[in-house]
This record gives C-alpha cells, sequence and structure tokens, in this order.
C-alpha cells in the first residue's frame, strides 16, 4: 500500500441516511469515484481511451460509522491484474481510524466493442509501474 492514491472528502447531508450516519450505498458510490479518479490521474500524460472499466465484484467491511461533517480520507492501491481482471483496495478513513475496507475486481473492455478484452502491457504500465 505504500504507493496509495489518496482522496479526501467531507460527508454532507446528502450522504446521511435516516440512521444519521452514511449510508452503505454512498461508500460504494465513493468506491466508483476513487477508482475514476485514481484512472484519470494515472493514464493523464498517457490517456488510453480505448479501454473502459466495469464492475465484477464488491466486497465491502463496513466497520465503523461516518456521520455528517467528517472529513474521510480514501486510500486505494491496485492489486492483482491479469487477465482480464484488476483487483482495486480501497480503505476508508476518520482520522487514523478504519470506517471502512472495500475490494473490487474491475474488467477491463474495448470502449467501441464493450467486450472483454485483456490487459496489455500499456496498461498494466499504467497500472503497475513499479513492475
Amino acid at each position: 500500500m505504500n504507493n496509495a492514491f489518496t482522496l479526501k472528502i467531507t460527508v454532507s447531508s446528502d450522504d446521511i441516511d435516516t440512521l444519521h450516519h452514511v449510508n452503505n450505498l454512498v461508500y460504494v458510490k465513493w468506491m466508483d469515484k476513487i477508482a475514476t479518479t485514481h484512472w484519470d490521474f494515472l493514464t493523464k500524460d498517457n490517456p488510453l481511451p480505448q479501454y473502459v472499466w466495469v464492475v465484477m465484484r464488491h466486497e465491502i467491511d463496513y466497520l465503523k460509522q461516518a456521520t455528517l461533517g467528517d472529513e474521510i480520507t480514501v486510500k486505494t492501491w491496485v492489486g492483482e491484474t491479469k487477465g482480464i481482471t484488476s483487483v482495486r483496495f480501497m480503505e476508508f478513513y476518520k482520522d487514523d481510524i478504519l470506517l471502512v475496507k472495500a475490494k473490487t475486481v474491475w474488467a477491463m473492455l474495448h470502449a467501441e466493442t464493450f467486450k472483454p478484452t485483456r490487459i496489455r502491457e500499456d496498461v498494466l504500465k499504467v497500472l503497475l509501474p513499479e513492475k
């Protein structure tokens, strides 16, 4: 996780449910936001418009609650990437307290055909530059 990408989010009233904490679905929205923001950051100098990503699976552990006004730090990093899939890990913190941890399996598609496409070297260099 030493190469984690970080995003800060402040909890707004739109994020709160009837139990007065961040709704579980909001975390899924934030997961998509950080994944997309991270991909955009990684490809800012070398866009790869021929590819799009879709979610195949989410795993989410809700450990603690966040409430209105909390500043959340979201960390993400890329895990195993092979074939057509790439695993992304995410952690949500309030201060140093881990609130939520998640794992998403993404599949890469060709942007024109929307058919699964093998993750090639050009994408691996972006996602896993140290390899």
